[in-house]
């Protein structure tokens, strides 16, 4: 696995506000997660072979768009991750999720990052036994970096 890869981070919808400083805070977060997913990851599998990853901020249409047409599934949904490299991240999903959880928004968001990256390091959520495993490894990684690169600052957004 390559340590250091090229990650980008784009905005590309008007739902929920994303500002320049907050997209940073993201790429810079997806930094620090993909050094930890060598710690973290299973097995050899996709991971190990990315130069770059691709991350993508889109609104409710496009996430449902690609739903549909990449796993015959109706409906927007939170994160979407292709093996080659890529991260589709709904930010209204989140926004929704936050309120239901209790959580910031910008929490929710680095969730649903981790989480994709999670699926490119071999970890799978279809089975109870496999999500309990994901999600406490997940859990983990969100809490620190939300320390890190969040901090007091965002807990309220």
């Amino acid at each position: 696995m390559r340590l250091h890869i090229a990650i980008d981070v784009q905005n590309h919808q008007a739902e929920i506000d994303l500002s320049a400083g907050v997209i940073a805070l993201l790429h810079a977060a997806a930094q620090d997660a993909w050094r930890e997913l060598e710690r973290v990851k299973l097995s050899a599998n996709s991971v190990d072979e990315l130069d770059a990853l691709d991350i993508a901020m889109v609104d409710r249409v496009e996430s449902d768009r690609v739903h549909r047409e990449f796993m015959d599934i109706a409906g927007a949904t939170d994160v979407i991750t292709f093996h080659h490299g890529e991260l589709l991240i709904c930010p209204d999903i989140a926004s929704s999720q936050a309120v239901e959880y209790g959580e910031p928004v910008l929490r929710e968001l680095l969730r649903y990052l981790v989480h994709g990256m999670l699926h490119l390091a071999g970890y799978h959520d279809a089975e109870a036994d496999d999500r309990s495993c994901m999600e406490a490894v997940q859990e983990c990684m969100v809490a620190s970096l939300w320390v890190r690169h969040f901090g007091h600052e965002y807990e309220g957004k």
